[in-house]
């Protein structure tokens, strides 16, 4: 069987095709633009950002990996083979390192960590007494998916309590949810940390704005790791400087990589990561997409295949 791999750059081959290497020994990878493959004889695509057209070029492919949790620069192709299952990427190490990163960045909004950042490169002690604990701050989660599940269950194991949003009723143990737009005001108002984990949909995109923003108590966090098409950056930059938020992390961003000239990069009140909230290693996304690959081949089902219709 034929794997190709279009994520992390050419150089990136080898190290993907010694994971592979170690978990499907079976699976022969090449690179997307390798010469010498026959584009009939590819079984399988491990891809990030396809050009459009070249997937539907695969007549015998039976399956789409996206290397990441989120699938937006493939589904972009307009001739996006139809019928061939798109899996997303969200191996069990993928949830555990989103609940780390959800639980640190809470943490550093809570405890001011950006101030102190600024603060140490500046080489100046401000010293100041942070005003509360963790625990006394309710995260709403927008986004009760995996992702979402286990940063609250890491929340809550920190004593800091949880309520959650989505698009349909979800049940949690220990967690207050809502549900829907009816759900949503009375979501927000109980958020003093909101935490968005939404996928990119046409319902999510510019969600993260001022009208939304005004719903949340004075003083709020931000903790945006959905997709950068979600938020609207000169939005949050006007809730911190005039108070309605208290501060942001912000780990994606439209367009990727951030540019240099943005506000985001100093605002004393932003805290910028390079979309690495969740990202598994290469070889815990080998695991991943060698043990679908296995399942297809029993003709098992899979979990995480998009679907057009929820768009997610």
């Amino acid at each position: 069987m034929i794997l190709v791999v279009k994520s992390g750059g050419e150089r990136a081959l080898p190290d993907w095709q010694a994971c592979f290497a170690e978990v499907a020994p079976h699976l022969t990878l090449h690179w997307w633009d390798d010469p010498s493959l026959d584009p009939a004889n590819v079984d399988y695509a491990l891809v990030w950002d396809p050009e459009p057209g070249r997937l539907a070029r695969l007549p015998r492919l039976r399956a789409i990996f996206g290397s990441g949790a989120g699938v937006d620069a493939i589904i972009a192709d307009p001739h996006l083979p139809r019928g061939v299952p798109l899996v997303r990427c969200v191996p069990p190490e993928a949830t555990q390192r989103m609940g780390e990163y959800v639980a640190w960045a809470v943490l550093s909004l809570n405890k001011d960590a950006r101030r102190m950042a600024i603060a140490q490169a500046r080489s100046t002690w401000d010293y100041f007494e942070p005003p509360f604990a963790a625990a006394a701050r309710t995260v709403g989660i927008m986004g009760l998916g995996a992702m979402g599940l286990r940063g609250a269950t890491m929340l809550r194991a920190l004593g800091i309590p949880v309520v959650g949003w989505s698009r349909t009723r979800k049940d949690l143990p220990g967690v207050e949810t809502f549900a829907g737009g009816a759900g949503l005001p009375a979501f927000l108002a109980r958020s003093e940390v909101l935490v968005c984990l939404l996928p990119a949909t046409e319902e999510t995109r510019g969600l993260i704005a001022a009208p939304l923003l005004a719903q949340l108590p004075c003083g709020a966090g931000l903790v945006q790791v959905g997709r950068g098409v979600q938020q609207v950056l000169p939005d949050i930059v006007a809730a911190l400087d005039s108070g309605q938020l208290s501060g942001a992390v912000l780990d994606v961003f439209d367009p990727e990589p951030l540019p240099p000239d943005s506000p985001a990069w100093s605002h004393p009140r932003i805290t910028v990561t390079p979309h690495v909230a969740s990202l598994p290693s290469r070889l815990e996304r080998a695991r991943y997409v060698a043990d679908c690959i296995a399942r297809l081949e029993r003709g098992e089902a899979l979990a995480h295949v998009y679907d057009p219709e929820r768009g997610y």
